[in-house]
């Protein structure tokens, strides 16, 4: 049965996010912003405190004597990285979202193949390549393309919008091997860095998230080895590659949501803070007291959204079927940034601006996105309304 109280191995597990958060992220968080661009040197911070050494410590402790965890013990960094920083968060060397794929597609050769480099102490990331201009959600109506020929895949195809996209050391790419099939045509590649046919395109300019890389791929006549199709543990591989990219998109829905409550949480907390040290004297007590209650009812709708994510990520270490949770999470996460921090920037409007101001209106701005990615909100309630009524034609 779920637990919403966490062991002691797991809140200490989350008090080294957070420190990792505070000393690595925060003090660099506005000019990564401003400039576009992340010192290596973060990078390699990173590396060592948080994938090895204290973290990885804790994590061994949160598992020992325990169920499987590492959805949860995920869901539980990721809120403490986004109140850190959630655009120096997806920057974290890693496979990244290249890893759910693998783990649940791949064969035992191939997961320690594409993900055992990883494991060196070196800067490796992977990327995920889902989303084409002008389909947006609609994944079933792909264009890029993989044709065998020999002992060869060939794609091509045009990807946007993917995260680590040019620094990607392999991006795990869904192509159809034939568009008369729809879903049932679409299927997981792994294509490394370099190879030829692979394009890095723009890097996106965006409106939040500015730190974190967006990028453009092409594919012209891209080669890649027979072998790197992840299809060894389908028994049926009909559907199977679409059912790798929900499937997917099951695991790090979650994570969005988790992502979305850590900003939000950031943004919440620096309200308080606002209208305890810096509400201009002489304002109306009334309008005070309506401040805090806005405050006290967001401070609900963040717990029972922390709580919903919680819940989607246990059914995943429970391997339970999770989609319609994933998607609950995510929609709720996603609607509620944007409510924490547009109140935000609404309550502390008044007065000189301030760093404390410039985080809440950067936060306001990252918020958005988490309305959008892995699936909008209208795809949500459509994933969630088709696990409700299974049976109901919904268009």
């Amino acid at each position: 049965m779920i637990n919403f109280t966490l062991s002691k191995a797991q809140t200490e597990f989350r008090d080294y996010a957070h420190q990792v958060a505070v000393e690595e992220m925060r003090p660099i968080s506005l000019e990564c912003e401003r400039t576009e661009q992340i010192p290596e040197s973060f990078f390699w911070n990173m590396q060592k405190r948080f994938w090895a050494g204290s973290a990885g410590q804790a994590r061994a402790q949160a598992r020992e004597g325990e169920e499987n965890q590492s959805n949860m013990l995920s869901m539980l960094s990721q809120e403490e990285m986004a109140w850190g920083d959630a655009a120096l968060s997806t920057a974290i060397p890693g496979p990244g979202l290249a890893a759910p794929p693998i783990l649940s597609n791949g064969t035992p050769e191939q997961q320690m193949r594409f993900l055992g480099p990883f494991m060196d102490g070196q800067l490796h990331w992977g990327a995920l390549a889902l989303t084409e201009p002008g389909i947006g959600s609609d994944v079933a109506g792909m264009s890029t393309t993989a044709t065998l020929d020999g002992d060869e895949w060939v794609l091509n195809g045009h990807k946007h919008y993917i995260t680590n996209g040019a620094r990607a050391d392999l991006v795990i790419t869904f192509a159809t091997v034939d568009k008369r099939k729809g879903r049932e045509g679409i299927r997981p590649f792994v294509v490394p860095k370099g190879t030829p046919g692979l394009i890095v395109g723009r890097i996106e300019e965006k409106m939040g998230l500015r730190a974190s890389q967006t990028a453009e791929l092409i594919y012209e006549n891209c080669r890649i080895p027979k072998d790197h199709l992840l299809a060894g543990r389908q028994k049926d591989t009909r559907a199977g590659g679409f059912k790798a990219a929900m499937g997917t998109l099951d695991a790090t829905r979650p994570m969005v949501g988790a992502l979305a409550v850590g900003i939000a949480r950031a943004a919440y907390e620096a309200a308080c803070q606002w209208v305890k040290e810096e509400l201009p004297r002489g304002y109306p007590a009334h309008k005070r007291h309506d401040i805090e209650q806005e405050l006290e009812e967001l401070r609900q709708e963040l717990q029972m959204s922390r709580y919903l994510v919680w819940r989607a990520a246990w059914m995943a270490d429970q391997r339970i079927p999770n989609s319609r949770e994933a998607s609950m999470c995510k929609a709720y996460a996603g609607n509620l940034v944007m409510k924490v921090t547009a109140a935000a920037v609404r309550i502390t409007a008044p007065g000189e601006d301030s760093e404390l101001k410039q985080f809440i209106h950067k936060w306001f701005r990252d918020a958005k996105v988490f309305d959008i990615f892995e699936g909008t909100a209208q795809i949500q309630r459509l994933v969630i309304a088709r696990r409700m009524f299974p049976k109901v034609n919904i268009p």
